[in-house]
């Protein structure tokens, strides 16, 4: 028994008319939950409105079906496919492989998991008692050999192989986010690459997971990329043993890149891996953008977030500190126009949107009551106000959804705001942007960890961006005294003696010079935006954010940014282009890559040890201006909150004690 590799349509090269990464995701679990049937052109195109509340396909409706998920496997759907999009794919009950089920004769059942020895154990299990009549079994990536021997044991065993309908292998090990944002939700990898103790079976599991979801996330991108990563560390080793990976794939017959139609190298696309240890501070420090922020504060986690309620005269049900969570991503106007801009344009933008829905609201009512009022001075006068009465009913769904995406997003600004307000963190990203800039020193940091205001885990933050930014590591005297200071406060300081080994070492070191994302907050003429919150409730977002836009400055670039962008331009003598190596698995072994060339229109980066939006974003700007436009996808082996990363450093602090 063998499995089929299936993918969501034909397989093309990634192009600029080439579908998002994510509708690639999309169209492949729409072609998973139709029993891997073809799927028709016009269902293809509704898939791209999955996730949305918008699908109106009927992929599989004939055949009603029990969909059977993992926890893994149900993460990967959940931003992807709503209840409703389930349904219209014909599921009537999903299930996860480890509750307690019944039997369902007569139905069959699609199982989407992980191949690790549970599921196979449990699977097999549901076959010899005959919990549905029929499975099609779809493994989010490729099974290796050992598991294959287990699956094809145990169906023996039980006599039961006559139950299996086909046996797929889906390359789906990876969630999309956003169009051009994936993770591979390897929760940990960070620690799990970077801690002292792990044995090196550990460490080459470790590796193996973000070889095999990285292989998913390129081969649903549809083509065979060239890969550079910087020597040394994780990223080369996850570059090396993907290169071997690829080549071995691309030797079989019916291979996931058979049915593509490949470019000459010139339009091969390029997958750059870095190492998280390569820059620690995007991974720490304060910020203004939206999602950033909203990730930062509020949490996000696969398209949701959740926000304490404030109690309000219009909301005469809703407590003040009820909790209550928003789906944000792709359908969601707002989140995909403003995520990468400053907190206080989105919500000068907020005001905006409001503004425009009661004009278009406005006009309705002017239209509906012109159609209704006065008598008619003829036929066509009767017509035109008939057109315009109905043009105004047929607008008011759009416009009600609009009122509905509003105020969601006006409720997530009231809470940012009043986070803003009670850790200061306007001022946490203004200390932070003078330490990237050289501006700032001990003393001004001593002075915030010092302040009664603010969070632990926010000083905690901005000591440890001072030892990532400066030019040099600080004195000792001047590091314990920071310390205790620290102490004092309340923090830990596990993360800290791990940051000092790491500087020691030179595994990490200063990005002064190109290190805070266009957007951030400037120190110049703050204004006191705590002051500016207290009349928040009372005055609007747009009254607020006045006087918050002297917050906002230029900017630098990001070192990951930096880095991509001169990949993507390869100017001969650059050093990026001297100190990263270079992959083709196209070429045959030990056969000297071709000289980088520019012009590369599609590039994936992916950063091995957690990932966040300030990176993602800031390189979605630089993809926007370099020449030729760049369609480019950012991914990483998991999207941490700064404070999550805070947790693992700890934990890697520990270890090494």
């Amino acid at each position: 028994m063998a499995p089929s590799s299936s993918m969501g349509g034909p397989v093309s090269s990634a192009s600029s008319s080439s579908p998002s990464l994510r509708k690639r995701q999309i169209d492949a679990l729409v072609r998973l939950l139709n029993l891997n049937e073809p799927v028709s052109k016009a269902m293809s195109k509704n898939a791209s409105a999955v996730g949305a509340g918008a699908s109106t396909h009927q992929a599989g409706e004939g055949t009603y079906k029990v969909l059977v998920l993992d926890p893994f496997t149900r993460d990967v759907i959940t931003p992807l496919l709503r209840l409703n999009d389930l349904r219209k794919c014909g599921v009537t009950l999903y299930l996860l492989i480890d509750s307690e089920r019944q039997n369902v004769p007569d139905v069959p059942a699609v199982y989407f998991l992980r191949a690790n020895e549970s599921n196979v154990a449990r699977l097999c299990q549901d076959l010899a008692v005959g919990t549905y009549d029929v499975a099609h079994l779809n493994f989010c990536a490729p099974l290796a050999d050992a598991q294959l021997q287990e699956l094809a044991s145990g169906l023996t065993k039980h006599n039961c192989m006559q139950r299996v309908a086909k046996l797929y292998d889906q390359n789906l090990a990876f969630v999309s986010l956003e169009k051009d944002l994936f993770s591979l939700m390897l929760p940990r990898a960070y620690v799990s690459l970077n801690d002292p103790s792990a044995r090196d079976t550990e460490i080459e599991r470790a590796v193996t997971d973000i070889v095999d979801g990285l292989f998913c996330a390129i081969a649903t991108w549809g083509s065979v990329p060239v890969i550079r990563c910087k020597r040394g560390g994780a990223a080369e080793h996850v570059a090396r043993a993907l290169d071997a990976y690829l080549r071995r794939h691309l030797g079989q017959r019916g291979n996931a890149f058979s049915a593509a139609k490949h470019g000459g190298s010139f339009h091969r696309p390029l997958l750059v891996l870095f190492d998280r240890n390569f820059d620690l501070t995007p991974q720490i420090q304060h910020c203004w953008t939206y999602h950033a922020l909203v990730h930062d504060v509020l949490g996000l986690r696969l398209g949701r977030t959740t926000v304490a309620t404030e109690a309000s005269p219009a909301q005469p049900g809703v407590s003040a500190g009820q909790k209550k969570s928003y789906d944000v991503g792709p359908g969601d106007f707002f989140w995909e126009e403003n995520g990468g801009r400053p907190f206080p344009k989105v919500a000068e933008e907020v005001e905006e949107q409001l503004n425009k829905y009661k004009r278009d609201m406005a006009a309705i009512n002017a239209h509906t009551s012109g159609a209704g009022g006065g008598a008619s001075d003829g036929d066509e006068d009767l017509q035109a106000n008939t057109k315009n009465l109905m043009n105004a009913v047929s607008s008011l769904p759009e416009l009600t959804e609009r009122k509905r995406t509003i105020d969601k997003h006006t409720n997530v600004a009231t809470a940012l705001l009043k986070e803003i307000k009670d850790r200061q963190i306007d001022n946490f990203v203004s200390v932070e942007e003078d330490l990237f800039s050289g501006k700032a020193d001990k003393a001004q940091v001593l002075k915030v960890v010092t302040s009664p205001k603010g969070l632990v885990s926010d000083k905690l933050r901005l000591v440890a961006t001072w030892l990532l930014t400066s030019e040099q590591v600080p004195a000792a005297s001047d590091l314990e005294e920071v310390e205790q200071c620290l102490a004092g406060a309340g923090a830990g300081l596990e993360a800290l003696q791990y940051l000092k080994r790491l500087r020691s070492l030179s595994l990490t070191g200063s990005q002064r010079a190109f290190a805070l994302p266009a957007g951030g907050a400037g120190s110049s003429n703050q204004g006191n935006i705590l002051d500016l919150a207290d009349k928040f409730m009372s005055k609007g977002l747009d009254a607020v954010t006045k006087g918050m836009k002297n917050l906002m400055s230029q900017g630098h670039t990001l070192a990951v940014t930096r880095a991509v962008q001169v990949l993507l331009e390869a100017k001969p003598g650059a050093e990026e282009q001297d100190n990263y190596l270079h992959f083709d698995p196209k070429l045959p072994r030990g056969a000297a890559p071709a000289p980088a060339k520019p012009g590369y229109r599609d590039a994936m980066v992916c950063v091995i040890g957690g990932g966040n939006y300030l990176e993602y974003h800031s390189l979605q700007e630089m993809s926007k201006r370099v020449q030729p436009r760049c369609n480019l996808v950012y991914g990483a082996t998991e999207m941490l909150a700064p404070c999550e990363f805070l947790q693992q450093l700890t934990e890697l602090g520990n270890k090494g004690k």
